[in-house]
C-alpha cells in the first residue's frame, strides 16, 4: 500500500488543528495552509472530504474555520487516509473465493495474501492516533505499535 499525497495532507492538516492550544477555536483554511506548507485549493478540498466523514466541522463567517469533531485520542490514521483515499487494502484482488472455488491455479492462496496484508495494513494505521502523533510532535518519545492478528 501507498499512502497518497491526500493521505499525508490530510494527516498533516489534522495533526496540525489537534496541536492547537484552544481545540475549540476553528483555523481558517488560509492559516492552516500556511502552517502546513500545504497548497490552499487542494487542502480545502481534502477538508470537505474530511468533514463529509465527520472528522472535521467548518464554522462560516469572520472567526471561521475548522476544528476536529472528535477528541484527538479518538481519531486514527486508518480513519483519516480511508477518508481521503478510500479503503485500505494491499490491491485491488477481489475477495479470496471460498470452498475449493478458485479458478486458476494459485490465485485462491494469493487471494488470500493480499487481503491478509491490507488487513495488517489497516490494523497498524488504526493502531496510531492524532494523540499519540501530538505527543511526540511536542518532543515526547515516537510511539511505536505492533499488533497481533
Amino acid at each position: 500500500m501507498r499512502v497518497s499525497t491526500r493521505g499525508d495532507y490530510a494527516s498533516r492538516a489534522l495533526l496540525s488543528l489537534a496541536l492547537r492550544d484552544d481545540l475549540s477555536t476553528p483555523t481558517s483554511v488560509r492559516d492552516l495552509a500556511e502552517r502546513t506548507g500545504l497548497p490552499q485549493p487542494y487542502l480545502e478540498q481534502i477538508l470537505l472530504s474530511l468533514k463529509g466523514v465527520g472528522l472535521v466541522r467548518s464554522k462560516r463567517g469572520v472567526g471561521g474555520g475548522y476544528v476536529l469533531a472528535r477528541g484527538a485520542d479518538s481519531i486514527t490514521l486508518a480513519e483519516i487516509v480511508a477518508a481521503v483515499d478510500g479503503p485500505i487494502v494491499a490491491g485491488d484482488f477481489g475477495e479470496p473465493h471460498r470452498d475449493g472455488a478458485c479458478d486458476h491455479e494459485g490465485q485462491c492462496v494469493l487471494l488470500g495474501v493480499w487481503a491478509d496484508v491490507g488487513n495488517h495494513m489497516r490494523e497498524h494505521l488504526a493502531s496510531f492516533t492524532l494523540a499519540d502523533m501530538v505527543i511526540q510532535a511536542q518532543g515526547g518519545q515516537p510511539v511505536k505499535r505492533t499488533h497481533s492478528s
